[in-house]
């Protein structure tokens, strides 16, 4: 079986196994509205220029950047949504025009409503100020040329997005399937919420399928939570077989090196095959990486992550996310990091390279990070306050280095 692997190592065989990958054959179109979070199947062209016309960057009069140097003649007003229907502009003359509206012909120029002075139906260029041939215009065709391909397949839908297509006229847009994904939580010790019963003493609330399904929707997978999976090799084989059809299946817990730890022996039985078993991470070192035959042909990818709730959330940011981006059809596949300057020291660990809890702040001396006390990988509550996770090498980061921070 494959040894434990370094971080670097073990994301490297993510990556290689998701590049590997064709996401989802199934397209369905959706209304645009309706699309946030998907990937796109095919690209979005528009039909005609962007901007359709010479468009006005502000409030203010049209005119012949030449003319400005003299008093010039107010002899009409076009408001977006319309187009000046009298001649072509004149020597000497401007037109009063709203922002978004279209030059009219015969202007080369928008002068802005505050750098003139206006009186009698004349306006006169405030002492100053200069204008120039193309001012406050963008030019039709100058965000794109009908034809054009503005949004390409694998483009992840946003609220940016969603404005470009609709402003090419998409109504409906064609999206990749969302990838399904099963998660099985393992444990004698886990109680399923809802139960009437209240947890004996031992016993803990089943809190990683939630997570987990939470993690699995914000990457726009579909989620199935199934039952508890007992600290039984037959349990736990029985939810595997439950699990077989989706795309990607998340196993929580039972992966460790303890007396009732099955997760391995359960995959092994169905075939499995082990890309690694471990990665030198804190938390999250137990973490499984695998694939597994499907009845009917092509491989099942899976994912053991450990019990303790911190670690399976580092495992599923580092290790899982990139895997299902590819399954949905995204071309952005790796973890997002950025650089951060320290705001207290971090405290490093032989051999490992840490993912610790902590939160990222902004302000106008820039953007620094401080440390989340918590309890270990078990500690939800520290978990819930923090919004990123600091990357620790074995030596440690003092106060005022630059760190690496995992997004989240």
């Amino acid at each position: 079986m494959s040894q434990v692997l370094s971080f670097e190592e073990a994301l490297a065989v993510v990556l290689r196994e998701a590049q590997s990958l064709t996401p989802t054959q199934r397209a369905e179109q959706v209304p645009l509205a309706q699309a946030r979070g998907r990937v796109l199947a095919a690209p979005i062209c528009t039909p005609r220029d962007l901007p359709p016309f010479d468009r006005s960057t502000r409030d203010g009069y049209a005119l012949r950047a030449a003319d400005m140097g003299a008093r010039l003649r107010v002899v009409g007003q076009v408001r977006a949504g319309e187009s000046w229907q009298g001649p072509s502009l004149a020597a000497g003359e401007a037109i009063e025009l709203m922002t978004g509206a279209p030059l009219p012909a015969g202007a080369d120029a928008v002068v802005m409503l505050e750098h003139v002075h206006a009186v009698d139906g004349t306006i006169t260029l405030t002492a100053g100020r200069e204008i120039a041939a193309g001012a406050n215009v963008v030019p039709r065709g100058s965000e794109a040329h009908a034809g054009d391909t503005v949004l390409a397949a694998g483009e992840v839908v946003d609220a940016a997005t969603v404005a470009l297509a609709a402003g090419c006229g998409a109504a409906t847009v064609t999206v990749f399937a969302q990838p399904t994904v099963a998660i099985i939580a393992t444990g004698d010790e886990l109680v399923e919420l809802g139960n009437a019963q209240a947890p004996q003493p031992w016993e803990i609330y089943n809190s990683n399928s939630y997570s987990l399904a939470a993690l699995a929707e914000a990457e726009g997978a579909i989620a199935t939570r199934l039952p508890i999976a007992r600290d039984t090799l037959a349990d736990l084989k029985a939810r595997l077989d439950e699990a077989a059809l989706s795309d990607l299946l998340l196993m929580s817990g039972g992966v460790s090196a303890g007396k009732y730890d099955f997760v391995e022996d359960a995959l092994a039985a169905t075939g499995a095959e082990f890309f690694f078993v471990g990665a030198r991470i804190q938390p999250g070192k137990p973490v499984v990486f695998g694939r597994r035959p499907r009845q009917h042909g092509g491989w099942q990818y899976f994912f053991g992550l450990p019990g303790n709730p911190v670690s399976t959330d580092v495992c599923f940011r580092l290790f899982v996310a990139p895997l299902l981006r590819a399954l949905r059809g995204s071309r952005e596949l790796t973890p997002c990091f950025v650089e951060a300057t320290t705001g207290a020291a971090f405290a490093g660990k032989p051999e490992l390279l840490r993912f610790l809890p902590a939160r990222l702040e902004g302000g106008v001396n820039g953007v620094r990070v401080f440390p989340v006390e918590w309890q270990g990988s078990g500690d939800t509550a520290a978990n819930a306050r923090a919004n990123c996770y600091c990357v620790v090498g074995p030596t440690g980061i003092g106060r005022g280095a630059t760190a690496r921070v995992l997004l989240r």
